[in-house]
């Protein structure tokens, strides 16, 4: 099982990089193929839209078929194939196409390695191991900022993502080989229970809308709106946008793997994810109030962003404790839905919004209501979440 992670993670690896692409991309694609921040908020709000309407069959898949063969093959058709349609992309419509594609290839990757864990390790050790694997994932994330920015200067950005479809064919050939599934679950259990079945979990309510709107804020921030911002506000050139999103990347990684001790020290999920999630609040409210406050101080606090907006495992936990063995794929799968579907929705409707504060205001006004436009979500979450039912985290 540990060489089944490792080649998941690598996938993990690539999934967390094409949806942080777009910050560092911007400047160059707006450039050549004439696709803006506008443009590029849809490219991002397809790719999460294509990865959240994949999670129910991806769940049911998992559940019937297993995790080798359902990420294997969808990595290998839609994330290489994607980032082949992006290097060839001659217009912003090239480059929508290739996000949906890609986030289909994506959409199994981080749902294959939390189904064998949930089969296959103790439950205690679910929420450490989750978080440890978007950390490490997020490698991909930090890959995105200035490594991204020094690859397109040095080789351009084509030849860069050409180099992205053959490394992403790889690992998907990797995990075909040398994936192993979990054992199988006594005969007939498997096809038990649907997610209408799990939508009936009383539990579970109290858990959505803060799962749904979470990572809106850092995902917005980091895959797209951060070069934007930086550029409009700061005048920032590709290589300053690289170095304040590695900070944020960095952050997130810390964030990951930090939320899951800190469960285990408190002996609480609901804690830990409802105090994280309230400080994020405050970053959300400071960056609102002053978005032009300074470069280092912005800097800070986008890098705050994204280490307490890395609460997802922390809430995947919480939820996992609520499904029953037989429908963990299609629960996991379904959390994930409503995390990443949040995130897409949110994507489409900031473009909107940043276009109607810009016609009304300066750069300055027009972000901080795209700042606000992320703050009030989340304060409804937390509003919801205060009723969710806790259980103990084992300390082993």
């Amino acid at each position: 099982m540990r060489l089944s992670i490792v080649f998941l993670v690598a996938g993990y690896v690539l999934s967390q990089f094409y949806r942080a692409c777009l910050a560092v991309l911007t400047p160059v694609l707006g450039a050549e193929i004439g696709a803006g921040p506008g443009d590029l908020a849809v490219s991002l709000g397809l790719w999460y839209i294509a990865f959240a309407a994949m999670q129910i069959p991806v769940g049911s898949a998992l559940d019937r078929i297993g995790p080798r063969r359902t990420v294997s093959v969808l990595l290998g058709l839609g994330g290489a194939g994607g980032a082949a349609v992006f290097a060839m992309a001659t217009g912003p419509w090239a480059i929508h196409l290739a996000m949906v594609l890609i986030g289909i290839g994506c959409a199994p990757v981080l749902m294959g390695s939390y189904y064998i864990f949930a089969r296959s390790f103790a439950p205690a050790a679910f929420g450490t191991l989750a978080g440890a694997t978007i950390g490490v994932g997020s490698l991909g994330n930090l890959a995105g900022a200035a490594p991204l920015a020094w690859m397109i200067d040095t080789a351009g950005w084509r030849e860069t993502l050409w180099g992205l479809a053959l490394v992403t064919a790889l690992v998907a050939l990797a995990i075909a080989r040398f994936t192993q599934d979990p054992a199988p679950i006594a005969p007939g259990q498997g096809s038990r229970g649907s997610i209408w079945d799990l939508l009936r979990i009383p539990g579970l309510w109290a858990i959505l809308p803060l799962t749904m709107v979470n990572y809106v804020a850092a995902a917005g921030l980091r895959g797209l709106w951060a070069g934007p911002y930086l550029t409009e506000i700061y005048a920032a050139d590709t290589a300053l946008i690289g170095r304040v999103t590695l900070l944020m990347g960095l952050a997130m990684v810390a964030g990951n793997f930090l939320y899951g001790p800190a469960e285990r020290l408190l002996g609480s999920h609901k804690r830990v994810v409802f105090g994280g999630n309230l400080i994020l609040a405050g970053v959300l409210a400071a960056l609102w109030a002053a978005p032009a406050a300074g470069i280092v101080q912005i800097t800070a606090l986008m890098a705050a962003a994204g280490f307490f907006g890395a609460s997802f495992p922390a809430i995947m936990a919480h939820g996992r404790d609520f499904f029953p063995i037989h429908s963990v794929g299609r629960g996991v799968t379904l959390l994930n839905m409503f995390s990443i579907g949040g995130v897409a929705i949110f994507q489409f409707v900031s473009r909107p919004v940043y276009e109607h504060a810009s016609a009304l205001g300066n750069a300055s006004e027009a972000f901080s209501t795209l700042f606000l436009f992320f703050l009030v979500p989340l304060v409804i979450g937390l509003a919801f979440y205060l009723f969710s039912r806790d259980g103990a985290v084992d300390s082993r």
